[in-house]
C-alpha cells in the first residue's frame, strides 16, 4: 500500500511541477508537458512492479498510436478557446478528441493497428 501511495505522490508531483513550469513560462511550460512524462512514469511503474517486457513494450507501442489523433485538437484548441470560452472550448476540444480517436482508429484497423 506504501508503494501506491509513492506512485501517486511522485505522479502527482510531476504534475503539479509542470504546471508551475507552465504558469511561469509558456513556452518551457509547453515543452515540458510535451515530454511524455506520464508514459516514462507508467514505463517505470510498470517495471518497477515486474511487468513483462513484452506488456511493457505493448504500452509503449499502443501509447504511440494513440497519441496521433489528438495532435490536430491541440492546433484547433486556441481557436476554440478565443471563440468559445475555456469551458465551453474543453467540451468541444473533448468531443473532437473522441470523434478524432474513432476516426483515425478505422483508418488504422486497415492497416492491421486495432486500438479496441
Amino acid at each position: 500500500m506504501s508503494f501506491i501511495l509513492f506512485k501517486y505522490a511522485v505522479t502527482a508531483g510531476f504534475i503539479v511541477l509542470a504546471s508551475e513550469i507552465a504558469k511561469r513560462s509558456d513556452k518551457f511550460g509547453a515543452l515540458i508537458l510535451a515530454l511524455p512524462l506520464m508514459t516514462i512514469l507508467t514505463l517505470f511503474w510498470l517495471s518497477a512492479e515486474n511487468q513483462s517486457e513484452e506488456k511493457i513494450a505493448n504500452h509503449a507501442y499502443y501509447t504511440f498510436w494513440y497519441v496521433i489523433p489528438t495532435l490536430p485538437l491541440f492546433l484547433l484548441f486556441p481557436i476554440l478557446l478565443r471563440s468559445f470560452g475555456f469551458s465551453l472550448a474543453m467540451v468541444l476540444f473533448t468531443i473532437g478528441t473522441v470523434l478524432s480517436f474513432v476516426i483515425c482508429s478505422m483508418i488504422f484497423r486497415k492497416f492491421g493497428i486495432d486500438l479496441y
